[in-house]
C-alpha cells in the first residue's frame, strides 16, 4: 500500500474544514475504530473508543455542531508504516495528533488521538 501523507493530510484538514460529514467519512473504512480523550470526556465511554462509521458519524456530527467555527490548521505530517500521524492545531487552540492506520484498500481502519 502507498499513502501520499501529505496529500492525505491536506486533503483530510480540507474536509473537517468544509464540516463536510459525508467528505471526512469518506476516508475511513466502514469499521473503523477511534480512539480519543474528546470521547471520554463528552461520552463518558471509559476506553474512549467508538467503532463504525454510524456511530462515529453521529458523535462527529453533534461536534460540527456544537463548534460551528470548527476549524484546523496543519503543521506536520509523519509516515509510518502504513499510517499517518497528521499533527495539527485542533479546537480551542489544542495542539493534536492523529495516528492513522490504514488498510489494504487504502481506507483509515483505526485512529488514535493525542492532544497537547
Amino acid at each position: 500500500m502507498n499513502i501520499d501523507a501529505q496529500a492525505f493530510a491536506k486533503e483530510w484538514v480540507a474536509a473537517w474544514n468544509a464540516h463536510d460529514i459525508e467528505r471526512i467519512l469518506a476516508h475511513y473504512s466502514d469499521d473503523f475504530e477511534i480512539i480519543t480523550p474528546m470521547i471520554k470526556m463528552s461520552l463518558g465511554i471509559d476506553t474512549g473508543s467508538l467503532v463504525g462509521k454510524p456511530a462515529i458519524g453521529d458523535y462527529w456530527r453533534a461536534a460540527l455542531e456544537k463548534m460551528p467555527d470548527l476549524h484546523f490548521e496543519l503543521l506536520d505530517v509523519c509516515e509510518g508504516v502504513n499510517s499517518v500521524a497528521v499533527y495539527y492545531k485542533s479546537v480551542l487552540d489544542k495542539l493534536a495528533i492523529e495516528v492513522m492506520e490504514f488498510g489494504a484498500e487504502g481506507k483509515v481502519e483505526r485512529v488514535v488521538v493525542h492532544y497537547c
